[in-house]
């Protein structure tokens, strides 16, 4: 691969990181903000302990600027994108799961699920690219 091209497509690959990182940095502070109004348009009761969401949603969050990191220096933070890879399958897959015994408590998880897996896919995408397209093999 050319120096010109593995720029180009590097580029793009911190397109995705961008969003990765808005997207995961949005619902982080949405939920730790917002989370009543969600509730209560999802018309789920609220767990014992804001703490419930709230620390989860500061997780999110700081995965979404574990990703900024990666969209600023795409080939040097790896090891936070195979992190990253690893949070996506959890979630993904633990939505699934609920979808599929019927426990989901909203639909919106499932959807959340969804985008995460295609997230995950970019991300194993992302790391196959490092390891040859970078190298030039």
């Amino acid at each position: 691969m050319t120096t010109s091209s593995a720029s180009a497509v590097l580029s793009r690959w911190r397109w995705f990181f961008l969003v990765a990182a808005v997207y995961d940095m949005a619902l982080g502070l949405a939920f730790f903000f917002l989370y009543d109004p969600i509730f209560k348009a999802l018309d789920m009761t609220m767990p014992p302990h804001i703490s419930w969401v709230q620390l989860p949603a500061v997780f999110v969050f700081v995965q979404g600027f574990g990703y900024l990191l990666v969209w600023l220096a795409p080939l040097a933070n790896l090891g936070i994108v195979r992190v990253g890879a690893v949070y996506k399958a959890s979630y993904a897959a633990l939505a699934a799961y609920y979808l599929l015994t019927d426990q989901i408590p909203a639909m919106f998880f499932a959807w959340f699920g969804f985008f995460d897996l295609l997230f995950l896919i970019g991300f194993v995408w992302f790391l196959r690219w490092a390891g040859r397209g970078a190298t030039g093999t």
